[in-house]
């Protein structure tokens, strides 16, 4: 099987998954994966509506159904405390909103790959140096290609992924100024198809996705 990082650079896509209902992340999944998904991320919940147990019971749950056909990661975190119950319930990576030198310690030591977000070169740089494995450009859009391609100059060596308001109509754009992937949430996640239960809908965007991201490297 490939390795976590191997699986990015090759598939440049992380879904994630934010407010589904348990219930519902089974057949999600399945219909991403039946698009081509092969990297889907659940996030933890910032405000305490869901259980960081809960949250890495369902992690579990993913990791369980798909075993090596898609690598399961984690969402929005924080804390050192949802590091570990990440690795316990068998995620891969560890994706977080900022750059916290203890969570990226945490991850490394446990054997996880480490996406901490960064907004300017300092803070890429410093999440780099702590041990990152990628860097989330966090929110991308309000930053725009020509700032990413700005930062890639002297940044060559860092892989970034662009994270925050990406979409079918913006995917070249970020390709071309230079990341190496994508963290694609709600765009992606059809919430319409999700409260219909169309699960066949929720694959043919996720095919468009895939094959336009595909083409794209």
């Amino acid at each position: 099987m490939q390795t976590t990082v191997d699986l990015i650079k090759n598939e440049h896509l992380i879904v994630i998954v934010r407010g589904v209902k348990s219930e519902q992340l089974i057949p999600l999944a399945e219909a991403m994966y039946a698009g081509g998904v092969r990297l889907l991320e659940v996030t933890y919940s910032a405000d305490g509506r869901v259980s960081d147990e809960e949250t890495a019971k369902n992690i579990g749950a993913l990791v369980d159904r798909f075993s090596d056909r898609m690598q399961i990661g984690a969402g929005t975190v924080l804390t050192t405390k949802q590091v570990a119950l990440t690795a316990a319930a068998g995620g891969k990576y560890v994706i977080s909103p900022n750059e916290n030198p203890a969570v990226i310690k945490a991850t490394r030591d446990a054997g996880l790959i480490s996406i901490p977000a960064a907004y300017t070169p300092t803070e890429i740089e410093a999440a780099y140096e702590c041990g990152a494995d990628f860097v989330k450009l966090f929110p991308v859009t309000a930053l725009g290609p020509a700032y990413v391609k700005a930062v890639r100059g002297p940044l060559s060596h860092i892989p970034l992924l662009a994270v925050g308001g990406v979409d079918l109509s913006n995917l070249a754009d970020y390709a071309k100024a230079g990341v190496s992937g994508f963290g694609i949430g709600g765009n992606i996640v059809d919430k319409k198809g999700l409260a219909n239960d169309d699960y066949p809908a929720i694959t043919e965007l996720a095919k468009q996705y895939v094959s336009t991201i595909k083409a794209l490297y």
